[in-house]
């Protein structure tokens, strides 16, 4: 995992589009992770993809994080009822080298139309109570307790979760590797992943 503080580096950036935000946090967790590598024995002698994610929630041109506290996550979602935001997911791949140098780094962003129901207050306090829409940008999930109160998506399910398989194949398949040859058992994902040079490792950034 990155110690990348977000609000440290959402706060440098000044002026930015919403999707601008997610795709710089993706950037600054994949780079903060590759950093580590050439010193980590775990990966000495393996190729190893970094992949760093993160979310941001675009309602009315504002970008919306993880919410401070309860109180922000229950505005939010009185402020979203009925509505659409488009939810940002930026994708940073790195490609190290078996010596720990970095190859190659690629970046781009997924968005995807999100249409929010309407719960009742009732059910906005109790979904406040489960502690989920604390953890995640725009205070919901699609995954989780929250998917009852989501009408409909336009785009990739995926990216709604916190990564979009569909464009992450695109950039393992830009570094000259198969989406598939990480579907060998030689291949994993960290924290704890081994395997050789042929069957590169996926250091992943869990997102959102």
């Amino acid at each position: 995992m990155s110690s990348v503080d977000e609000d440290t580096v959402a706060g440098q950036l000044g002026a930015v589009l919403p999707r601008d935000i997610g795709l710089a946090l993706a950037v600054a967790k994949a780079r903060d992770v590759a950093a580590t590598l050439a010193t980590d024995v775990e990966f000495s002698g393996r190729r190893v993809l970094v992949l760093g994610c993160d979310s941001i929630l675009e309602v009315d041109a504002v970008a919306l994080g993880k919410p401070a506290d309860a109180d922000v996550a229950r505005r939010r979602w009185v402020q979203l009822s009925g509505r659409s935001g488009l939810l940002h997911t930026g994708h940073a791949l790195i490609d190290v080298a078996p010596d720990g140098e970095i190859t190659s780094e690629r970046a781009a962003v997924a968005s995807t139309l999100v249409r929010f129901g309407r719960p009742s207050s009732e059910e906005i306090e109790a979904y406040l109570g489960t502690g989920e829409p604390l953890q995640v940008a725009g205070s919901f999930t699609i995954d989780g307790l929250g998917a009852a109160f989501i009408d409909g998506i336009d785009g990739d399910h995926t990216n709604v979760i916190g990564v979009s398989l569909p464009l992450v194949r695109r950039m393992v398949t830009e570094t000259g590797l198969q989406w598939t040859d990480l579907w060998t058992p030689d291949s994993r994902v960290m924290p704890s992943g081994d395997g050789p040079d042929a069957n590169p490792t996926t250091a992943d950034q869990y997102p959102r």
